[in-house]
């Protein structure tokens, strides 16, 4: 009993001497204790730093929580000092720690450090994957997050930052906050698609990845949704656009369907005001002109492949968007002599529809032309197996439908602009229904479309 009452007064006196050493240090040396401290107990579990400080680890703690609220805004050893807090609060048994850190404000101090324009951002992901620590301790932790305008202060620092590592760190703070708090899910769900009209790139990718997840625990879909999605396909980062369209793909399961698809359709015919699609013969555009109208085309591109990608993933969504007059638009794409990619994305898409529904072949073939028309099924066979259809030469050179635009002159890309397709009228005097397509095709259509369909499947049969 004398010995291990000698001992705890040993213990105690060097805890004492610690914290004693501790208080009457400047800068320099609390940095240096700080180094000192996480080098040795990185990893620790609770017991084990209360073995570490004689029972006494509180007592550290709230020194570093005390030195963080008086220092925080001159961010003096700050990534030092938040990752130390960050060693008591993510042990093994922290909750006291935890409820030790909050009681004093800990939360709203981290979500301070993200609004301070002066902090390094190396401290701001520090101070994001605290509140990580926080987060992922229960409910109500990201109840008391959110509740301090924590949604509003990670999502104005993944906008912001200058690291792709903070903005990282950030995304998965609010892919943490949507699940598991039904409080406040929505507000996280509101929160990022505020960021989708976001300068940075980086930021627009990563709040499209969690919106999905986030609009699939939501289950209902904001109405700003849809005009947000559309906006983001005018960049030029083609990693935003691939997410973008991701989205978009799941989007379609939703009330908005029928507004996305509209949205879709209206972007491959930019306004007047914004793209004069006018022959080239009659008015010549500028190189000035060309970079002002350079995001509405990207955007014009990007919606035509975003088109294609739903028509082949469900025929269904083919057949609605051709009562929206989707025809009459690519083909207008298709006349965009100024942005070569935009016809090269309609002309894929357009290759998609024409191949699926024979009656879309009889309006594009008629408003064409007959040569325009063999140059555009020329793309197609070369995409095809099998003999050429009956009625249609084979004659033609072989090209891919994206090179398509190339091989048109201006006068052709008149006719795609001015086109006057309408295959709406029609579909309404021939009742269309997926369900009843077979009766439009031969044999030998049936095995072009499914391989058209299903390329993939047809190269794995010939291997």
């Amino acid at each position: 009993m004398i010995m291990t009452s000698i001992k705890e007064q040993a213990a105690i006196s060097r805890l004492l001497s610690f914290l004693q050493d501790w208080d009457n240090a400047g800068k320099v040396s609390r940095s240096h204790i700080l180094n000192s401290f996480i080098e040795t107990n990185q990893g620790k579990t609770a017991p084990e730093l209360e073995q570490e400080f004689s029972q006494g680890a509180s007592l550290f703690l709230v020194r570093l929580t005390t030195w963080l609220r008086l220092t925080y805004m001159t961010g003096s050893c700050l990534e030092k000092l938040l990752r130390a807090i960050g060693i008591f609060l993510s042990s093994v048994n922290s909750n006291r720690y935890l409820i030790e850190f909050l009681e004093v404000g800990g939360v709203l101090t981290l979500l301070e450090i993200l609004g301070l324009e002066k902090i390094k951002e190396e401290d701001k992901k520090e101070s994001i994957k605290l509140l990580q620590v926080i987060a992922n301790s229960g409910r109500k932790y990201k109840e008391l997050i959110c509740e301090n305008y924590g949604v509003r202060s990670i999502a104005e620092c993944l906008a912001k930052s200058k690291s792709e590592e903070t903005q990282e760190e950030a995304q998965v703070l609010l892919d943490s906050l949507v699940h598991g708090n039904p409080k406040y899910q929505n507000q996280v769900y509101k929160g990022l698609i505020a960021l989708l009209p976001s300068a940075s790139p980086k930021a627009q990718q990563l709040s499209l990845q969690t919106l999905r997840t986030a609009q699939s625990i939501v289950g209902t879909t904001h109405p700003s949704i849809v005009d947000c999605v559309l906006n983001v396909l005018c960049t030029m980062h083609l990693e935003v656009q691939y997410e973008a369209i991701e989205l978009i793909k799941d989007l379609v399961n939703y009330e908005v369907c029928t507004a996305l698809l509209q949205g879709l359709v209206h972007l491959l015919i930019p306004s007047v005001k914004t793209n004069k699609l006018q022959p080239k013969i009659l008015n010549d555009s500028t190189v000035l002109q060309h970079t002002a109208n350079l995001p509405v085309f990207l955007q014009q591109a990007a919606a035509a492949k975003a088109i294609g990608v739903l028509a082949r993933a469900n025929t269904s969504l083919a057949e609605e968007m051709l009562h929206l007059r989707v025809v009459h638009s690519l083909m207008a794409a298709m006349g965009n002599t100024d942005h070569s990619n935009s016809q090269r994305q309609a002309s894929l898409t357009l290759e998609y529809f024409v191949q699926l529904f024979p009656l879309v072949e009889e309006h594009v073939r008629r408003s064409m032309g007959q040569k325009l028309y063999e140059l555009f099924l020329s793309s197609s066979k070369s995409r095809l197996p099998g003999a050429p259809q009956p009625g249609f030469p084979c004659s033609c050179p072989q090209n891919n439908p994206e090179d398509l635009y190339m091989k048109i002159d201006s006068i052709q890309a008149d006719i795609l602009a001015a086109n006057k397709v309408n295959v709406t009228k029609a579909l309404h005097f021939s009742g269309l229904s997926f369900s009843g397509r077979r009766l439009y095709l031969g044999l030998h259509d049936q095995e072009q479309l499914d391989h058209f369909t299903h390329p993939q499947a047809d190269i794995e049969k010939k291997e």
